[in-house]
């Protein structure tokens, strides 16, 4: 899954984004504007002449609304290789198409703790940095992850973090700004609003994580009491949701105002707040919020698949977006962190100003990672969550 205009609450932070100034100039998807214009040379930095030999098409298999698709157009006009591309709604979904041995996919975007696991069943191919003459472009911070050390299987594509997204103007909200994961869990906060609609993320380990950080516990916990604490716990609040979505709840839920709050990435509730901003007002309808016990912080990594047989033509499509102007063009439209850093001169001001985008050290410090759980605790998450999903 943070556009100014948000409201960003924790760690005794509540930020009125709106204060920003301004609003969108009507750029995609009711975004910002075009990125401003620099001098910087915008031509490509790949040896296409003597380059390596490209397939005829590459199979890239992406989160849902994750990239401009313009993006994609223009690698297919710049280097004569057709996109095959296709979405997904969860890390669990992308490894489940795998495992069932799905071929055909070359590149994906996994997120940190399912790197871990994709490297240890063998599905992602190893990259040499040499061949990425982008590679220095990137963030050092976002580098030589735990979940990949040196980066030998994959390249930072974006980051963000999960909070609760929710809408402004509501009454209930405008007395008591949700601060708290309690606002997801607790049936006595609950029945304020579930009448007006309520989601949550439809992923195992966002889900679970959210409910181990209110219940003080650790969100990569494996032991089987806490997980059925953390199940107690979603069991008791599911009654009162109204959907699970993760793949288009911005777009099908947030914007036309079918449910009032949901647990959120962060970017699509900056995607529905310029969909949904004001100029008369100078406001969007949609708020995001970092809860005070904490919240899950996240890096999607771009990735080339084992079963590849357009090696070459994956790590050129890799290259290719970490471009610093295609990297720019990314985070314009999905409104999360971008951890190249060469791209900021090309990405709009108000993004890089925007807390719930690029949140403050102190609010840093109350964030987590997910982490691989090994064998065992994947076999208790896909318990958990068919418990969840069969409970209530």
């Amino acid at each position: 899954m943070i556009k100014k205009g948000l409201v960003i609450l924790g760690l005794a932070l509540t930020m009125a984004l709106a204060a920003c100034g301004g609003g969108p100039a009507g750029g995609p998807a009711g975004g910002p504007s075009a990125a401003p214009e620099t001098e910087a040379d915008a031509s490509s930095s790949e040896e296409t002449a003597d380059g390596p030999q490209l397939a005829d098409q590459l199979s890239v298999y992406n989160w849902a609304d994750y990239i401009d698709e313009q993006i994609l157009v223009d690698y297919e006009e710049e280097f004569g290789v057709e996109i095959i591309y296709d979405t997904y709604a969860s890390n669990e979904d992308l490894l489940a198409k795998l495992q069932a041995g799905a071929e055909g996919y070359d590149v994906i975007f996994p997120s940190d703790y399912m790197v871990a696991v994709m490297i240890d069943l063998g599905l992602l191919s190893e990259i040499d940095l040499a061949q990425l003459s982008n590679a220095d472009n990137m963030d050092p911070q976002f580098m030589n992850a735990p979940f990949d050390p040196n980066n030998q299987h994959c390249m930072p594509y974006q980051w963000g973090t999960t909070g609760i997204g929710y809408r402004a103007g509501n009454e209930f909200f405008e007395e008591n700004p949700p601060t708290s994961w309690a606002y997801v869990f607790e049936p006595e906060l609950l029945e304020q609003y579930a009448g007006d609609g309520i989601n949550v993320l439809n992923d195992p380990r966002e889900l679970a994580a959210a409910a181990a950080i209110y219940l003080g516990l650790d969100p990569n916990t494996t032991n089987p009491d806490e997980l059925d604490q953390i199940l107690n716990l979603i069991l008791t609040a599911k009654p009162y949701w109204k959907t699970f979505n993760s793949e288009d709840f911005g777009s099908s839920l947030l914007v036309p105002d079918e449910v009032v709050l949901s647990h959120a990435w962060s970017g699509p509730v900056a995607q529905a707040y310029y969909d949904t901003y004001d100029e008369e007002l100078e406001d969007g309808n949609w708020y995001y919020s970092i809860p005070e016990e904490g919240a899950v912080k996240w890096l999607d990594n771009i990735c080339i698949t084992s079963s590849t047989e357009r090696y070459e033509t994956a790590v050129h499509f890799m290259n290719y977006l970490l471009r610093p102007e295609v990297g720019a063009a990314i985070t314009n439209f999905v409104y999360y962190g971008s951890p190249n850093k060469a791209a900021e001169a090309f990405i709009l001001p108000e993004i890089l100003e925007d807390p719930s985008i690029y949140p403050p050290a102190e609010t840093q410090e109350n964030l987590v990672w997910l982490t691989e759980v090994g064998d065992e605790g994947v076999r208790l998450y896909d318990e958990l969550w068919t418990a969840v999903k069969a409970g209530g």
